[in-house]
């Protein structure tokens, strides 16, 4: 397991170079500006056009793998199949990283593009409040201009205790536009799906224990089926192709139950 998530290689260069400028650059007023420009459905395509826009893009913050997307999406979701977990979550292993077609409709200047992806991906992290120094590469956060705000550089900041994670901002990026999006399109996965797609990028909270003061009920009853789905997030990386036409063949007919013919995106 101390293969995976191993920032200390060192051909990490884009690796550091993505955490740096997300850390420099995802502010309050970013992730505010992002969510009104971005978080707006007005193209349409079928979900494996979708899904195929993914052919293409290698997550540039990934230390583990090299691999285009959609890859990664079939191996989290043939984990969950293989150890029998229900068919909605293997649907949301299959699209827990779809948000990153944010790419195609995104530019250098947001960190929104298949060049600059720090707008994108990335573990995400709270904003409004101090970043914590269980986050990866801790030594970049004196470089986010909130931190020398007296409002935002507290432990609380801007929140109040036991507000619920869903009333936090977080860093924008991939889990927040499909998240948004699921909701645009009324995809009716269960609450705790959403919150996968949602937080599966936030280490501090599921794996680091952070954002604890924040919690409502809904946040500490799912939070272990999160932990759940996060170790088939993570650890079925490896350098195997899946026959794409087997794959769609076996999730056409689940996909088919939970999205329409046309997605707003």
């Amino acid at each position: 397991m101390e293969n995976f998530r191993n920032f200390e290689k060192k051909d990490n260069k884009d690796v550091i170079e993505c955490y740096k400028k997300q850390r420099t650059y995802q502010t309050v007023d970013y992730v505010l500006k992002m969510r009104n420009k971005y978080c707006v459905f007005d193209n349409t395509n079928s979900f494996w056009e979708l899904f195929d826009m993914l052919k293409d893009f290698v997550d540039l913050s990934d230390p583990d793998i090299s691999l285009p997307n959609h890859q990664h999406l079939f191996q989290t979701a043939e984990g969950l199949r293989k150890d029998g977990f229900p068919e909605w979550m293997q649907l949301t292993g299959l699209i827990h990283d779809l948000g990153k077609i944010l790419y195609k409709k995104g530019c250098d200047k947001d960190g929104t593009s298949m060049k600059e992806q720090w707008g994108i991906v990335g573990d995400t992290y709270a904003v409004g409040c101090k970043i914590p120094e269980s986050i990866v590469y801790p030594e970049f956060n004196s470089l986010n201009p909130d931190m020398e705000k007296s409002t935002y550089c507290t432990r609380l900041g801007i929140y109040q205790k036991g507000i619920g994670l869903d009333n936090v901002l977080f860093s924008f990026g991939h889990d927040e536009y499909l998240y948004q999006l699921l909701k645009f399109n009324n995809v009716k996965l269960p609450k705790v799906a959403m919150h996968m797609i949602r937080y599966h990028s936030c280490y501090l909270w599921h794996q680091e224990g952070e954002y604890l003061e924040f919690e409502n009920e809904d946040d500490k009853k799912y939070k272990e089926k999160v932990q759940i789905f996060n170790k088939y997030d993570l650890y079925t990386k490896e350098n195997k192709i899946y026959d794409y036409d087997e794959m769609k063949k076996y999730y056409g007919p689940i996909v088919n139950k939970y999205f329409k013919d046309v997605i707003y995106w």
